[in-house]
């Protein structure tokens, strides 16, 4: 097994023959890391936490280290990350709360970019890009194939909706929803779809073209919510799309970005 031998590894851990723990890192008892992860060096990983196959921890990131929430009392909660991660220099990541259902979960295929931060119970899916200095607070939730610009920050309780992009330098205080272009200036307003990135996943015109006109309902300013929702039902065919779009509407607790 190749650990360096600088490295301080707890015998409790459980670290698979395959992976790679390089120079100063420090694992602690309760961590498992699967086959081929790959720690470079100074990296710490502590507290109950669980890494899947083939990830990269980029030097200096953090692993399942106490939670920044005040309430948190050091109930044995836990940080539980997928497969083929990549996790950039100083990257962030706490472990659950009692109060948030005690595990921080983190997906497969994502690119958690330099100094991003995933608080407390936050759940972050797969295939979500993180941009630099990107910080998540406690409890929230980032769906598969969401990107999310640089420097920009997310509320507690917030939800990031699926194949949508937030432009970098972001304010976010309520749901993003899916497939759509959010982006702050003096407001958070939405920019229509995440045309490019529906485009480049292979989703077909048609879908994006109702998508892009179901937006455009949502946040033109002429209709409330429940007017919006009325006109998409009624003169936009029914897509998968864009009943995830009105499910996600329709459970949104915060109020979402218009």
């Amino acid at each position: 097994m190749p650990i360096h031998p600088t490295a301080i590894v707890d015998p409790g851990a459980a670290i698979d023959g395959s992976a790679d723990i390089g120079p100063y890192c420090i694992i602690g008892a309760s961590v498992t890391v699967g086959a081929g992860t790959r720690l470079m060096s100074h990296v710490v990983m502590e507290g109950r936490a669980t890494v899947g196959s083939d990830n990269t921890f980029f030097p200096f990131s953090t692993v399942g280290v106490a939670p920044q929430d005040l309430k948190y009392s050091g109930e044995p909660s836990e940080t539980v990350i997928g497969d083929r991660n990549s996790i950039r220099e100083f990257v962030a990541i706490h472990r659950g709360t009692r109060g948030g259902g005690m595990v921080t979960r983190i997906g497969s295929d994502n690119l958690l970019q330099a100094y991003s931060h995933v608080a407390h119970d936050c759940v972050v899916g797969s295939h979500v890009m993180l941009g630099h200095s990107v910080t998540l607070a406690g409890h929230v939730t980032i769906q598969d194939w969401a990107w999310v610009g640089a420097f920009s920050g997310v509320h507690q309780f917030c939800r990031v909706g699926r194949h949508s992009m937030i432009g970098g330098y972001s304010v976010i205080t309520q749901d993003v929803l899916p497939y759509a272009t959010t982006v702050s200036a003096r407001e958070n307003k939405i920019f229509g779809a995440n045309r490019t990135g529906l485009e480049r996943r292979g989703f077909e015109a048609q879908a994006i073209e109702s998508l892009q006109k179901a937006l455009r309902l949502l946040s033109g300013g002429k209709l409330n919510t429940s007017q919006a929702v009325e006109r998409i039902r009624q003169e936009l065919p029914a897509t998968a799309e864009l009943e995830e779009l009105l499910e996600f509407i329709a459970t949104s607790q915060r109020g979402f970005v218009k």
